[in-house]
């Protein structure tokens, strides 16, 4: 059985929700606020959070920095009321694996909560399957596949499963084209314009991870895709 945080204050909507997820097998533990959810969240263990936007003592947001910052690999959603782009571009920088307007469907919830574990299983699959290449020299950099570290001249960047990922998958490819789609298919699991956008900031990072070595390079090819190379 699953094991979900919910962090929802409206008390009608959250009994609802609660009760659906139950009679679709999950675990619920619910918080009214975000930082009632915070303090769960640090004494329990979740597959995936469903967090309320807007929230009082604490909102979503700044929530899932939080949670970020203890456990990155536990993947997580939005539900607002608003539907401003802005702010679900907001959340897909943050690592939001989904953002949902209300009001929705219960069944379209339960069926993306259900693609969501099974990408994350997929990618700690993947991530196993890293782990047994537990070092790899990109440039100059060392990358350790099994504790998350990128490694150059001392310094030692921590990355989160996604990154990791996405690095893992670039460097299989190193020195070709390599179609958006495609990676998109591998990393996200999804080729939608919010998961483009998500990859998009996702690529920016391993940038500034990768600057202090002139030798690799991720070249955009509009329209296409990109190329990362390296020597």
């Amino acid at each position: 059985m699953k094991h979900i945080l919910l962090a929802e204050d409206d008390q009608d909507f959250g009994t609802m929700l609660k009760q659906y997820l139950t009679l679709n097998k999950f675990e619920v533990t619910w918080a009214m606020n975000g930082e009632e959810a915070f303090e769960a969240f640090k004494n329990g263990t979740f597959d995936i959070c469903i967090l309320d936007v807007m929230m009082p003592v604490m909102d979503g947001f700044t929530l899932a920095k939080k949670i970020i910052d203890i456990s990155p690999e536990v993947p997580f959603l939005f539900l607002t009321a608003r539907k401003t782009k802005e702010d679900k571009v907001k959340g897909l920088k943050l690592g939001a694996d989904d953002y949902i307007v209300k009001p929705f469907e219960a069944e379209e919830l339960i069926f993306r909560i259900k693609n969501i574990i099974k990408r994350t299983e997929q990618q700690n699959t993947l991530q196993t399957n890293q782990s047994a290449e537990k070092q790899l020299y990109i440039g100059k950099y060392s990358f350790d596949t099994e504790n998350l570290e990128l490694k150059i001249n001392g310094n030692i960047n921590k990355i989160t499963a996604k990154e990791a990922k996405l690095l893992y998958y670039l460097y299989s490819n190193r020195n070709q084209l390599i179609r958006r789609d495609d990676i998109l298919s591998h990393v996200w699991n999804k080729t939608d314009f919010f998961s483009g956008r998500s990859m998009d900031v996702f690529i920016s990072r391993i940038r500034k991870y990768l600057k202090d070595d002139p030798s690799i390079t991720i070249e955009s090819v509009r329209g296409i895709g990109l190329e990362f190379n390296t020597k």
